[in-house]
């Protein structure tokens, strides 16, 4: 490589999300990799990414490591310059990269949601709810006797979600003041005992989905925020692109996937270090 590339790793506790940003300021082949504990999976990253890019260790000119599985790092990679980024950081600097905002709220779902605001360059965590993919895979469990994601999704795309939630047409004659009739008017409120997988699995994935984009437009209202960026694993769910255009044209906003959601707090984390060396 003629300049060297900053790598931006995102450490979680099974999930190991790592990116490179080269001279040129460009994300290089984002790669995740699973594994039983953070260490195995962090090397395991490292490892297969600088082999699959033919990248070797005299190109790298730093690593930065940020994540909940960071914190179980205390050495340097593979004896290269390596440094941590504060997460919520990471979150707003890999959103406004990938989204080209300057002012958003950023959502990471991940195994619960965090908000970051970001104005400029003043990027600040406001909050967050203990509602994600966690929620989805803990509750399929036990609804629906799996936990895997490809199977809960699949299960979903047969579903009939009028099946599980209560709507504003099934409590009204006609509409209310600013909720249509195909509005939510309670979730989960109009399951039966006898409910199809498919309908809980579309019920589940449009409760957590409805939950994390309600709480971010009420952390919103006092700041006139109008865009939100997703990231995390939870932003590549099918079901996004049905939930959050309706909450769109409901409240006059806008939901933001960028192209590389899942990769955002990663890319972030390689800003990190690019933004304070003056790259």
């Amino acid at each position: 490589m003629e300049k060297k590339i900053v790598i931006g790793i995102d450490v979680g506790i099974s999930t190991t999300k790592i990116v490179g940003i080269d001279g040129r300021g460009t994300v290089v082949s984002p790669m995740r990799i699973k594994a039983t504990d953070p260490i195995t999976s962090l090397y395991g990253a490292f490892g297969k990414y600088l082999h699959d890019n033919g990248i070797h260790l005299q190109d790298v000119e730093r690593v930065v490591l940020t994540g909940v599985g960071a914190a179980y790092i205390g050495e340097k990679i593979y004896g290269l310059p390596t440094s941590k980024a504060e997460e919520f950081v990471a979150d707003g600097l890999g959103a406004r990269y990938e989204s080209k905002l300057d002012r958003m709220i950023v959502v990471s779902m991940g195994t619960g949601t965090s908000l970051v605001k970001c104005d400029g360059d003043d990027i600040r965590h406001i909050g967050g709810i203990g509602i994600g993919g966690g929620t989805l895979t803990g509750l399929s469990r036990l609804l629906l006797k799996t936990d895997d994601v490809k199977t809960i999704i699949d299960l979903a795309i047969g579903g009939d979600v009028s099946h599980i939630n209560l709507l504003i047409g099934d409590i009204s004659a006609s509409p209310l003041p600013g909720l249509p009739m195909t509005a939510t008017a309670s979730l989960f409120s109009n399951a039966k005992s006898n409910a199809s997988r498919e309908d809980i699995a579309i019920g589940l994935i449009h409760m957590v989905l409805q939950a994390i984009g309600s709480a971010t437009i009420l952390s919103s209202l006092e700041s006139g925020i109008k865009d939100f960026v997703l990231i995390g694993n939870l932003s590549l769910l099918p079901q996004c692109k049905q939930v959050y255009p309706a909450m769109e044209k409901l409240y006059g906003v806008h939901f933001n996937i960028p192209k590389y959601s899942e990769f955002c707090t990663a890319i972030g984390a390689a800003l990190t270090y690019s933004q304070s060396a003056g790259k």
